[in-house]
């Protein structure tokens, strides 16, 4: 009788360690124009290029009619992929109506909590034009908070967007932090270097991650603008660019997604 019991106790506890989750991969994508204009079967391809994720950033939803809605949509299409999934919707944005726009983040429910819907930082919001959007993730009892940004265009000075926002995240977080977005200059940029100093690492370096309208030769991919840094409290296990053109018979194709490529980092969690 005591083996049976000893067996049984043997068999949950493997069960147990088996259902447990060590690592989480977030990606962060920049999907085009991200509202009404989407397809059904748009939103099919997203998702089968996001559901292997656990937490998704979103940039670029549209912040009129139609930009929650295919946030709702494509969550939905996730849903029925075999995992529960959930998201939280920023405000728009500050900046008037032909910039401005909201973020979206999705998330797995089975590992992942929250304990509220996020919000804007509104402290950056005279600094920065589009403000980011922070949530906070409670995985495995541990805080991770996610910052979603996208500054301005290249040639309208995102560097001091950047400058702002690094040295917030600096000067008020201690615990784990994931910056992810489109930044519009590389991680190679100065105004990432405080950043970089103070532990934070970006996902990818020196990868194009934007789309050309047309194929060169066979190079499609324009400039590394898009990425992920974590805080040197959590540990990177793998990263890199999700590359769904692979050629460039398929681009014309791939921008009707999207004029970006997502970008993925994963990372343990029981090191959080």
């Amino acid at each position: 009788m005591f083996q049976k019991i000893l067996l049984l106790l043997l068999l949950l506890t493997a069960l147990q360690n088996f259902s447990q989750q060590d690592e989480i991969t977030i990606i962060s994508w920049n999907i085009q124009d991200f509202g009404k204009t989407k397809s059904y079967d748009e939103l099919e391809e997203i998702a089968e290029l996001l559901r292997d994720a656990d937490i998704v950033a979103i940039q670029e939803v549209v912040s009129g009619f139609g930009g929650a809605q295919a946030v709702a949509k494509l969550t939905d299409v996730l849903n029925r992929k075999g995992a529960q999934w959930d998201y939280a919707i920023s405000n728009p944005t500050r900046i008037p109506k032909y910039v401005t726009e909201r973020y979206a983040i999705v998330w797995k429910t089975k590992h992942i909590k929250i304990k509220n819907r996020g919000k804007l930082i509104k402290e950056l919001e005279t600094t920065i034009d589009r403000e980011p959007f922070l949530l906070d993730f409670y995985i495995a009892d541990k805080k991770m908070t996610l910052i979603n940004f996208h500054s301005r265009p290249h040639d309208k000075n995102p560097e001091a967007e950047i400058t702002a926002l690094t040295e917030y995240i600096i000067h008020n977080f201690t615990g784990p932090v994931i910056l992810a977005g489109d930044f519009n200059v590389d991680e190679a940029n100065p105004a990432f270097d405080n950043f970089k100093k103070n532990g934070y690492s970006p996902a990818v370096a020196n990868q194009k991650t934007t789309l050309k309208r047309d194929c060169d030769g066979f190079d499609y991919r324009n400039h590394a603008i898009d990425n992920i840094f974590n805080s040197k409290t959590i540990a990177k296990t793998k990263s890199g660019v999700i590359d769904f053109v692979r050629e460039c018979d398929n681009l014309e194709r791939a921008r009707k997604l999207s004029d970006h490529l997502p970008v993925y980092l994963k990372v343990e969690i029981n090191n959080l």
